[in-house]
């Protein structure tokens, strides 16, 4: 999604300025009938295809701009077990046996991953390790908490330190707690993107870039017309994050106010030294704070700190955007204050009200993958893989998440985004206090 300066902040992308995109994929200009058409070719929509097409469907992808051109080719790169939310939606909602069904499907989903490294030959610097740290003695005990519950219940084993044992984890003056585990860990997001795009058309997959939906008809076959063509087809997916309804084109306004687009950025320094990388993360993992408003970041194969955060629930980017985030970096690795800054570039993801994920259908043959809310670089795929069930008619790991019950932001379209900046305030406020 494209908002305020983003498409400039885009230009400065690391992501972008270490891959060689293939030409682009030709707009749609013709009409066109298939079993599925599917709005959006990140990682949700791509994924979808592969599982459609293994399973004989005729899929044709339609995208706005250009493959993982939004938040699949812009984010942290982290891939995260669990979600967002938690498990709490799925247990107080749907119980502790489909909570657990959530559980080892988000598993799934990271095996997953590796699956179509493995299937596709997509080469994504990919790197297994995954910790989780807190700044203050408050944050640490529910640290502590959250992840002995996580033990007990799910069975997700960590290694937790505390105090100046956390230093074998990270070189860091800022931390008091840290806890490793070694399902999660990080990629170059847009290096496995285009991997999957590549993987889809070898299945037969068509994919259109610059090829906006301007209308979408619904009946028993769905007619998604863009600006040059349309794609008739019996089934339907709109996978489109936060470009979708009122957002973009109206062809989902349903369920538009359910989600909210914000803003989160990354600055990438000047290459490091592989030595000065291994200190300060001696596991190369992926790393996240507990904060509300959180810091995450992690080192690029070509040993550069990626440092994201600093999220923007206002739809636009924020003021003195480097010098803000070197700031943060520099809390965090005081030795990196002086390193120089490459690389700053931003972009929006869809979050839910709960931060749960919002699959669904709209009448018998529409379905939507919205609400990854920031886990979406695991989750994504086993989106794609449990709807291409439910298309098949085996719809029981879809139903896991479509039975969520999810609350539209409250203000109306016109206040709810100024009602969220303000409650974004109060969470900060909490965090620093």
């Amino acid at each position: 999604m494209l908002l305020d300066s983003d498409t400039q902040l885009n230009q400065k992308s690391y992501y972008e300025a270490s891959v060689v995109r293939e030409p682009a994929q030709a707009p749609l200009s013709a009409d066109l009938h298939c079993d599925v058409v599917v709005v959006g070719a990140g990682f949700a929509g791509l994924s979808a295809a592969i599982e459609l097409a293994q399973k004989g469907y005729q899929v044709v992808v339609l995208e706005a701009d250009r493959v993982c051109s939004g938040a699949s080719g812009r984010n942290g790169g982290q891939a995260i077990v669990g979600y967002a939310s938690g498990q709490e939606p799925f247990e107080t909602q749907l119980g502790q046996a489909a909570a657990r069904q959530a559980w080892d499907m988000s598993l799934e989903a990271i095996d997953l991953i590796d699956e179509r490294i493995t299937q596709f030959g997509i080469d994504c610097d990919r790197v297994h390790g995954y910790l989780y740290v807190a700044d203050s003695a408050r944050k640490a005990r529910a640290l502590e908490s959250e992840m002995r519950e996580m033990e007990q219940r799910y069975g997700m084993a960590t290694d937790f330190a505390t105090g100046p044992d956390v230093q074998r984890h990270i070189q860091s003056p800022l931390y008091c707690a840290a806890a490793y585990e070694q399902k999660s860990g990080h990629l170059h997001p847009l290096k496995f993107g285009l991997g999957l795009a590549r993987a889809a058309r070898s299945l037969g997959v068509q994919i259109f870039e610059k090829s906006p939906v301007v209308a979408l008809k619904r009946g028993q076959e769905l007619c998604a017309r863009t600006l040059l063509g349309s794609v008739t087809a019996t089934f339907g997916v709109l996978a489109g994050n936060c470009t979708l309804g009122e957002y973009g084109p109206a062809v989902a306004r349903e369920i538009a106010p359910r989600i909210m687009p914000v803003g989160t950025y990354i600055i990438g320094t000047a290459p490091l030294s592989p030595a000065t990388c291994e200190a300060l993360i001696p596991s190369n993992a992926a790393v996240c704070d507990n904060n509300f408003v959180l810091d995450y970041f992690r080192f690029s194969a070509d040993h550069r700190m990626l440092f994201g955060g600093r999220v923007s629930y206002s739809a636009r980017t924020p003021a003195r955007l480097q010098n803000i985030m070197s700031k943060r970096m520099a809390d965090v690795f005081p030795s990196l204050a002086s390193v120089p800054i490459e690389y700053v570039w931003g972009g929006f993801v869809d979050i839910s009200m709960n931060r749960a994920p919002d699959f669904g259908r709209l009448g018998d043959n529409l379905y939507y993958l919205q609400g990854f809310s920031g886990h979406g670089v695991a989750l994504t795929g086993l989106a794609g893989r449990v709807l291409a069930q439910a298309v098949a008619g085996q719809a029981e790991r879809f139903d896991v998440f479509a039975r969520l019950q999810h609350r539209n932001f409250p203000g109306g379209a016109l206040l709810r985004t100024p009602s969220l900046v303000l409650g974004m305030a109060y969470h900060r406020l909490m965090d620093l206090l």
